[in-house]
């Protein structure tokens, strides 16, 4: 998918999830701590938002990000060839985050591949209450920090944390570092 249909995408789903949550501007803009100009500037696909704007906003709507991104209704069973993942995050180091795939299900779904390269790292925003994100590193050495604190977690190690808190993932080692994670939102109440 290149960046043009990527922003006609976000464009039509976002206007799709906020109608069918029933929010106005106003209230999604207040709900997600995006401005309203913003939101109206990707309705209206003038505008790629950042990761952290755009992940403000899927968990503001109570969805995953990939649907954000791709909005269909299909079979039970949906394949997503590598070519068609999207990748959300990524340094001139190397380091990479990509949405492999996604769900709505009992609340949005994601899964992800991340490659942190020596020196690098990714922080986050604290999601809604009750998210909880698992992991599993399959080479290097990760250092997750959750609400400030560091915990180490080694290749073939695996680690799951509640995400209500802000988090990142730093490489400080010399290897690059690969895992992958899950996401899971609760449903929007």
């Amino acid at each position: 998918m290149d960046l043009d249909q990527l922003t006609q995408a976000l464009a039509r789903n976002l206007k799709h999830w906020r109608a069918d949550r029933g929010l106005t501007l106003d209230a999604l803009a207040e709900r997600a701590s995006v401005s309203r100009g913003m939101i109206i500037q990707i309705e209206q696909a003038r505008t790629n938002p950042s990761v952290g704007t755009t992940v403000k906003l899927a968990d503001a709507l109570g969805v995953s990000i990939a649907t954000l991104l791709d909005f269909e209704h299909g079979p039970q069973v949906r394949v997503v060839p590598r070519d068609q993942a999207v990748r959300m995050w990524s340094t001139p180091a190397g380091s990479q985050a990509t949405l492999l795939v996604g769900g709505e299900g009992e609340g949005p779904r994601e899964l992800w591949s991340w490659t942190l390269m020596p020196g690098d790292e990714s922080t986050s925003e604290a999601h809604p209450p009750a998210t909880t994100e698992l992991l599993h590193v399959t080479a290097g050495v990760l250092t997750l920090v959750v609400d400030g604190t560091d915990h180490t977690v080694p290749a073939g190690s695996s680690a799951a944390f509640e995400a209500n808190v802000p988090h990142g993932y730093r490489n400080d080692g010399a290897e690059r570092v690969e895992l992958m994670m899950s996401v899971s939102v609760p449903a929007l109440r």
